[in-house]
C-alpha cells in the first residue's frame, strides 16, 4: 500500500462511517479524523483501534519523505477490517428504520383519528 492508496483508504472508511453511522453534516467533506472523533464510539473497540491505525498512517503520508520509508501493511489490514465491518452494516438497519418510520406514521395517524372521534363524541354529547 503506497501513500495515495492510504489516503484513498482513509477517505473510503470516512465515507462509510458517515453513511452507516451518521455524524456528517449536509454538504460537508468528511475526513477520517473527524469521523473517528464524532462516531468512533459507535464502533467496537477493536475496530476503533484499527481506525486509529489508519488515521495515523494517513497522517504519516502528509510527510512524503517519511511516508516512503514506512510499511503500510498494518494500515492495509485495518482498512480491510473496517470495510468488512462497515459495508454490510446498515442494510438491515435501514430496512428496520424504514419500517419503523412507516409504522410510526400509521400509529400517529390513528392517534389523531382517535382524538378527533372522541372530540366529536364529546361535542355531540354522546360521551
Amino acid at each position: 500500500m503506497n501513500q495515495i492508496e492510504v489516503r484513498q483508504a482513509a477517505d473510503e472508511v470516512a465515507m462509510l462511517m458517515a453513511t452507516r453511522l451518521g455524524g456528517s453534516r449536509r454538504g460537508e467533506a468528511v475526513n477520517l479524523s473527524t469521523m473517528i472523533r464524532r462516531r468512533g464510539a459507535a464502533m467496537p473497540r477493536r475496530l476503533m483501534k484499527q481506525a486509529e491505525i489508519l488515521r495515523e498512517a494517513e497522517a504519516i503520508t502528509a510527510a512524503p519523505k517519511i511516508a516512503r520509508q514506512m510499511d503500510f501493511s498494518d494500515a492495509a489490514r485495518a482498512h480491510a477490517d473496517l470495510v468488512a465491518y462497515l459495508q454490510p452494516f446498515g442494510r438491515l438497519t435501514r430496512w428496520q428504520e424504514r419500517t419503523t418510520n412507516i409504522l410510526a406514521s400509521i400509529v400517529f395517524g390513528l392517534l389523531i383519528l382517535g382524538i378527533i372521534v372522541i372530540w366529536i363524541l364529546v361535542r355531540e354529547g354522546l360521551l
